[in-house]
């Protein structure tokens, strides 16, 4: 019964850190989409097209 424990355990573990990675990926786009957004970009980095129209929030999230 110990075994199974310390395994389950360990495998819980192990998850967590698979999904504490993914947030801090997702956090890291949330940040660079942002700085796009200020340097007047998309929130994929392209350069916006026609004159100085405020963003319709239609953009594309970035995927990697």
């Amino acid at each position: 019964m110990k075994i199974f424990a310390c395994t389950a355990l360990l495998v819980m573990g192990l998850n967590s850190c698979n999904t504490f990675i993914g947030m801090g990926r997702d956090i890291r786009q949330m940040g660079e989409g942002m700085e796009h957004v200020a340097h007047g970009k998309r929130l994929d980095g392209s350069e916006k097209t026609g004159s100085s129209q405020q963003s319709s929030g239609d953009e594309a999230l970035p995927t990697y």
